[in-house]
This record gives C-alpha cells, structure tokens and sequence, in this order.
C-alpha cells in the first residue's frame, strides 16, 4: 500500500521529493484510523486500499488549488477544517502545507482526542484542535475554510461557513456530482453568488465525481 500511496501522490503532481516525506506520514495517519475507527465513528471504512484513495488522496486532490488561494493572500495564511471529525480534509493538508497553520474545528470530545493524538504521533506542529460547534467560532478567524462532508450547502450552513472565513479569504467546499453542485448553489445565490466549482482528479477513482466549489468572501 506505501507504494499507491506514493504513486497516488506523485499522480496529483507532488514531487517525488515531497511524496517520500508525506507518504510515510499519512501511513501512520492511516494506522491511527484503523486503530481507533470502530471506537469514534471517523470513517466508513476500515479497508485500507480505501482510507487511502477515498480519504487521503481525496483530501489531498485539490491542494495546487488551495496552494494558489493561499498564495493570494498578504499575509500568512491560517486553515480552517470545520467539522473536521477524523481529520480529513485538514490532517492531510497540514501534512502537506506545514508552512500555514491549521485549526481542526470538531464538537465531540472524543474526535478531538483523536485529532490531538494524530498532530502529536505526526508531528504537525501547524496543527491545533479546537473542540466547539461551528456557530461558536469566531468571526473572520480563517483565510482558509475547508469543509468535507457530505450534507448539502444550504441557507444555514453556507451562513455559518462564510462567517468563520475572513473578509476577502475563500470557502473551499469538497463536493461530489456537479449536477447536486448546481442545484445547491442555485438555492444560495443570494448569500454566495462569487464562486467557481473546479473538477478534482482523484487518483484510482475515476468512476467518481469529484469537485470542489470555491466561494469567494
């Protein structure tokens, strides 16, 4: 499995030399979720071929993406994952990007002992965890909001994701068919009309739609 996972990374256009410094770090990420799944509730599935395409190479599938918002701000640019859970997307990311700081935003008590565990067996010295529903973050705290899950953007949500993000930063939503996508967005124009919706590339799955919509604050 190092080696898909190694060529899964090289395939989204890592170099080789940032692949062997990430693979073996998300090796041990997907060790910590196999060993405290059936406890937490973090994942859908224990089978390894999958954390490793469906999570990992999932999360990391739009990071020249988020690497081209980030460098578009002025100063240092702080991640937000909200609903973070197991830690996807935000534990591969920081993983990826240790020049930024990342905040896992997750509710359950439980969850955030297992991000904790994870930035510490890690190393991630970009990561903390904050324990709080998304309503209670702070106003404007990221330049950066990630959001991977699978309920819809509505009204609601879309409200709570914008306010966490910082004027002029960027709401990055992981979405699956672009059919959903337009129906989605349709209903919140009036809240989140600048946005593009970009294809996303997963490496070993290509029978699935992947995309990510990203909203201009």
């Amino acid at each position: 499995m190092t080696d898909k996972l190694t060529e899964g990374l090289i395939k989204l256009d890592f170099t080789p030399e940032t692949a062997a410094i990430l693979a073996p770090k998300m090796e041990a990420y997907i060790k910590e979720l196999q060993l405290f799944n059936s406890a937490y509730n973090l994942v859908n599935t224990d089978d390894r071929d999958e954390l490793v395409v469906r999570h990992v190479l999932d999360s990391l599938a739009p990071w020249k993406l988020l690497k081209a918002l980030a460098e578009q701000q002025k100063s240092d640019t702080s991640f937000g994952d909200i609903g973070s859970g197991g830690g996807l997307p935000g534990i591969p990311l920081a993983a990826a990007f240790p020049q930024h700081r990342f905040t896992l935003v997750e509710r359950m008590d439980k969850r955030c002992a297992f991000l904790e565990n994870c930035a510490a067996v890690l190393g991630l010295k970009n990561v903390s965890v904050l324990k709080s529903e998304a309503e209670n973050v702070k106003a404007g705290s990221f330049g950066i909001t990630v959001f991977r899950a699978f309920r819809p953007l509505d009204k609601k949500m879309i409200k709570t994701l914008l306010a966490l993000t910082a004027d002029g930063g960027y709401l990055a939503a992981y979405k699956a068919k672009r059919s959903n996508i337009d129906e989605e967005m349709n209903g919140i124009k009036d809240i989140a009309g600048n946005y593009k919706i970009e294809k996303l590339s997963v490496p070993y799955l290509q029978d699935t739609e992947r995309n990510l919509v990203i909203i201009k604050k």
